[in-house]
């Protein structure tokens, strides 16, 4: 009883607990269409006044949940022989904490979206093809032929995300690699043989990330990525182009009734620009922040009619989300913009919040995996 009303007390009382993002010139660029929603969303005639704080909306398990994306651009090459590339790499992991510090649970996934362009500035790859992470791709990445021990990386990824099962983050930095960064250990190098530095640091990044938001210790985690690159475009004699990898990620729990117990949602916008000539004018030792790490600094504050971050209205969906089941998520009410039109929601979620269900919903069907 005490864990349903503090949901309740979550959802109707979202305004003070939650946290955003902002946007640079180079990496990040607000998107327009949540541009438009803030300026034209109407507010509401009355807000909550009522302060939500952290112990009202955590208090439901000491069990956390964690979500980390760690983004690089630096393999992005500028065009010789061949076009140039525009390359965003991102490594995500989920994460189930117990109150002990020890994990729970993990899912391991990555991205890699590769645009390529001209000397001229021109993109030629095709923007509207689906951009599959390396879980979707399984057999499909190649990594498995090149393998010493033929396994995929979705195999090697899972085996990691296995072992470190019951582990502390401390214990998970202390295994044992190579000097090429490989495992070493007896119980790892019959499953996994690929460099793991990248993955124990989004691994240890997650459990920082973690917060009990009504998780239990037995229900299913699930991770989830979505990316679009329509918003890349060609370099004119007046303005650079871009390489952008807009991607939005989530990581869920649910319990035995199929109810989403924890909710995390955050996105990315990675961005290479080049000018006319093709070269990449970037400063590609930059990592892409996510709009959770942004906060503030994403700037969409200043253009909301309720006043609200990016991070915010995310976090208030997500909670929004909890105690729902994926189809009464999917059942949420929008206008014909795509902004929610339930009360419950107007005076924190001002946003289009199609790309929200989606990846919910994704995150959720994964649990089973």
């Amino acid at each position: 009883m005490k864990k349903a009303i503090t949901i309740l007390l979550g959802i109707t009382m979202t305004a003070a607990l939650l946290a955003g993002c902002g946007s640079t010139a180079e990496t990040t660029q607000a998107p327009a269409a949540e541009t438009a929603v803030e300026e034209t969303a109407e507010a509401p005639a009355e807000e909550a006044t009522e302060e939500v704080t952290e112990e009202a909306t955590t208090e439901a398990g000491g069990v956390k949940t964690g979500l980390a994306v760690v983004s690089s651009i630096a393999k992005s090459t500028n065009p010789a022989e061949e076009d140039g590339l525009g390359e965003v790499d991102s490594n995500v992991v989920a994460v189930l904490v117990g109150e002990d510090g020890k994990i729970i649970d993990c899912k391991i996934d990555a991205i890699q979206t590769k645009i390529n362009f001209t000397k001229e500035g021109k993109i030629t790859s095709d923007l509207t093809a689906a951009i599959k992470t390396k879980q979707e791709l399984g057999a499909d990445y190649g990594l498995g032929k090149a393998s010493g021990i033929q396994k995929e990386w979705n195999e090697q990824v899972n085996a990691l995300a296995d072992y470190v099962v019951g582990k502390t983050v401390d214990e998970v930095k202390g295994i044992a690699v190579s000097e090429e960064g490989a495992p070493t250990g007896e119980d790892l190098t019959a499953s996994v043989t690929i460099k793991i530095g990248d993955y124990v640091a989004a691994i240890e990044k997650a459990v920082a990330n973690a917060k009990a938001l009504g998780a239990g210790a037995e229900d299913k985690l699930g991770l989830a990525i979505s990316t679009d690159s329509t918003k890349s475009t060609d370099a004119t004699a007046d303005a650079e182009g871009l390489i952008q990898a807009y991607t939005f990620y989530s990581a869920v729990t649910t319990n035995a009734e199929g109810k989403i117990t924890s909710c995390v949602i955050d996105a990315s916008q990675g961005s290479v620009n080049f000018d006319a000539t093709g070269t990449i004018t970037s400063d590609l030792t930059v990592a892409p922040l996510t709009k959770q790490e942004l906060k503030e600094d994403y700037g969409m504050k200043a253009k909301s009619a309720i006043g609200k971050e990016w991070y915010e209205q995310a976090d208030a969906f997500a909670l929004y989300a909890v105690g729902k089941t994926v189809d009464e998520v999917k059942g949420i009410a929008v206008s014909e913009e795509g902004v929610a039109t339930e009360a419950d929601l107007t005076s924190s979620v001002t946003v289009h919040v199609a790309p929200f269900i989606g990846i919910v919903e994704k995150a959720v069907a994964n649990t089973a995996n």
